[in-house]
């Protein structure tokens, strides 16, 4: 079954380490991709504001990633291709090839400048995840501190989004604040995602989304993707395919199969997880299909209902 994975840190990871993107030891590699039938990988350029003084330093360390990603993809091109829409992911699939979609994790890259965006979508991002961990210009972040939480989008931010939905990018709201979340529901007039999270009814951790939000995310007609992070599925440490299956009955039961997908987060946390890489999510699989999901049903999951968005939103 085809796979689309909504997050990964692999990129950003490539170039701190100096390796490659067709073969690697990380969780994700071109190699490990084709061995799972991945149809389409978005891959995140994760910046850290903290690490810098300035945005501009920011945004120079983008650019870093960004010149990896694509030296990445240009070097691998009988393999992956850049995603821009939907279309494309047909007919890189009609060619035996990968869609790599680009992502960036931390909109607060962008400083005060909407301008940033329209310069972000020319060199082809078609998501941002709003926040990290961090304030930013855009809004507030998950925290346990409830005023923060209680802290959604600032003027800024409200502009941002809109700006997104005109330029037809994927608004990510996987970090942002619990006010920040229903901001954009109020904000967004298209489907949104939280590209890597998971029910906070299973596991009360606040990058989680609790049921009313999970149940307004599929109102939207977007989607969360199941993140294989162990701290976010359970207590235990484990990262256990059994505690993923956990937090996707969970969901369907609160908010229906269309919510539901895939966002490994692979390359972007530590500790144990069952499906050790991206050639295994065959896992997933096989304990859905024991679960008594149907063939449609983990169609849904594994790949259908992200492109149901992103046919819907990215262009």
């Amino acid at each position: 079954m085809p796979i689309i994975d909504l997050h990964c840190d692999t990129i950003t990871e490539l170039l701190r380490l100096k390796k490659s993107l067709k073969k690697n030891e990380l969780n994700v590699s071109i190699e490990k991709l084709l061995a799972s039938d991945v149809l389409c990988q978005f891959f995140a350029i994760f910046v850290k504001l903290e690490n810098y003084e300035t945005i501009d330093e920011a945004w120079e360390y983008y650019l870093k990633v960004y010149s990896k990603f694509d030296m990445e993809i240009t070097q691998n091109s009988d393999s992956i291709a850049l995603s821009l829409n939907y279309d494309d992911i047909l007919k890189n699939r009609s060619e035996g090839k990968i869609s790599a979609f680009l992502t960036v994790e931390e909109g607060g890259i962008c400083g005060d400048k909407l301008k940033r965006l329209d310069e972000l979508h020319q060199m082809g991002v078609r998501l941002i995840t709003l926040t990290w961990n961090y304030e930013n210009s855009i809004g507030f972040p998950n925290s346990s501190d409830a005023g923060i939480m209680s802290s959604g989008l600032k003027t800024f931010g409200k502009d941002f989004v809109k700006k997104m939905n005109s330029l037809g990018m994927l608004i990510d709201v996987s970090h942002l604040s619990d006010k920040g979340f229903w901001d954009v529901v109020e904000l967004s007039k298209y489907p949104f995602v939280a590209s890597h999270s998971n029910a906070r009814a299973i596991t009360n951790v606040t990058r989680n989304l609790d049921d009313p939000m999970l149940k307004a995310l599929a109102d939207k007609g977007g989607v969360t993707g199941i993140n294989f992070f162990s701290k976010f599925l359970g207590d235990d440490g484990q990262g256990s395919v059994e505690q993923m299956v956990t937090h996707i009955n969970h969901i369907k039961n609160v908010a229906g199969i269309d919510v539901i997908a895939v966002g490994s987060d692979f390359d972007g946390f530590t500790g144990n997880c069952e499906i050790k890489d991206s050639s295994e999510y065959i896992k997933l699989i096989e304990a859905l299909k024991a679960e008594k999901y149907t063939s449609e049903e983990i169609d849904k999951i594994t790949y259908k209902n992200a492109a149901r968005v992103i046919q819907e939103v990215v262009r």
